[in-house]
């Protein structure tokens, strides 16, 4: 019997990503080009005004497995909602420019070693998981938005802001039709639509590096992501996400 070949797209979002994004796009694709799988990566760019779309454009003229889509500029939701949405894998893939979790961890996420899931998320906490570099007062700020998470939005997920996140095609056209958020906040969003509709939610422990050169700044960020925190927990309650109160089978 002829052996299934698996069918993956990772979906890179984009934005200012110059400086870091071919060293990512050679990883990808050399760890990738030696896998018994059917895939892409598909960079989307959010309206960047660097080299980005550059970069990406060099990759994909040399790789026909790489490529570039445009988008205006939105946010890295808007960018990853566009990316997942237009991609036709089976099995689509989340992963962050910077390539902070190291793509030998990609397996993890898929059949067989991964099997009877809808989304399945990258965790940074829990047994397994590996942390790697990480300031201590960033590693506090993010327990204490957890925390917050947990009460106002999505119970019983350790870490839902790691940007390394699997969907099965079927999970993505029911997830992000409904998603509205396009900023940083997004993945709360996702996983309280996913929740809410009774996908299967399963968390993969990753080894995790940090990177100075990230774009996501506690005081910036941090406020705007604890507001919208507030307005996904109430479009939540108001039935805006289909079956409230569901548990995840």
């Amino acid at each position: 019997m002829e052996t299934v070949r698996t069918s993956v797209s990772i979906v890179v979002p984009a934005f200012n990503e110059e400086s870091r994004l071919g060293e990512t796009l050679v990883d990808l694709c050399t760890f990738l080009a030696g896998q018994p799988w059917d895939w892409e990566v598909r960079v989307v760019d959010d309206g960047s005004t660097d080299g980005t779309c550059r970069v990406v454009a060099e990759h994909a003229r040399l790789n026909g497995n790489v490529v570039l889509q445009r988008e205006p500029h939105r946010g890295k939701g808007g960018a990853v909602k566009a990316g997942l949405l237009a991609a036709r894998a089976p099995f689509r893939f989340i992963c962050d420019a910077d390539l902070s979790m190291p793509v030998t961890e990609l397996p993890r996420f898929l059949p067989p070693t991964l099997e009877n899931f809808d989304v399945a998320i990258g965790s940074r906490e829990g047994f397994g998981a590996r942390r790697i570099g990480e300031p201590l007062v960033r590693h506090l700020a993010g327990r204490l938005f957890n925390f917050a998470v947990q009460r106002l939005s999505v119970s019983g997920i350790e870490d839902t802001q790691c940007g390394f996140k699997m969907f099965t095609g079927a999970a993505v056209d029911t997830i992000f039709p409904l998603v509205q958020v396009d900023g940083w906040a997004f993945d709360i969003e996702v996983l309280c639509i996913a929740r809410a509709r009774g996908l299967r939610i399963v968390e993969v422990p990753v080894e995790w590096h940090y990177r100075r050169a990230s774009q996501v700044s506690l005081l910036r960020d941090g406020a705007a992501m604890f507001r919208e925190l507030i307005r996904i927990g109430a479009r939540a309650r108001r039935g805006a996400y289909g079956r409230t109160g569901e548990q995840q089978r």
